[in-house]
């Protein structure tokens, strides 16, 4: 796979309004981050008592940090009343020739920011909040 560029990742959420999924921005920063809690068998007998973890268990997620400007009021207000609201819409992260992940994400964080001669600018993050997707790039 050649390289690619980082602004070609986007973040999209579904419009409850008409069921479509939405760039909600132009993102300029983004970091998408996937964890898997191990759970710990280990005990006095095991071998050379090295740890011993249970295969198939544990949590897994995906956090996703992104910061930009929203594209425009109808994006904005996607993303601030999931946020106000505690829903947990379903998202797509789209990595371009790699694939799309898709389900249920609530957003944690959401901040707004700006200088007195630029653009306003926001930050968000997110967390998975169910069984999450993936489907390969063709």
């Amino acid at each position: 796979m050649a390289s690619q560029r980082g602004k070609d990742i986007l973040l999209k959420v579904r419009n409850i309004a008409n069921g479509q999924f939405e760039t909600i921005a132009g993102l300029r920063t983004k970091r998408i981050s996937f964890n898997a809690q191990s759970v710990d068998i280990t005990d006095s007998e095991s071998a050379g008592r090295w740890r011993e973890l249970l295969a198939g268990s544990g949590i897994r997620r995906a956090s996703v940090a992104a910061g930009g400007i929203f594209k425009d009021k109808t994006s904005d207000e996607i993303v601030r009343s999931a946020f106000f609201d505690s829903e947990t819409p379903d998202c797509q992260l789209v990595l371009p020739d790699f694939g799309t992940i898709e389900g249920a994400f609530q957003i944690t964080a959401l901040e707004y920011g700006g200088n007195h001669d630029a653009e306003v600018t926001f930050d968000i993050a997110i967390e998975s909040a169910g069984e999450l997707t993936f489907g390969a790039a063709a």
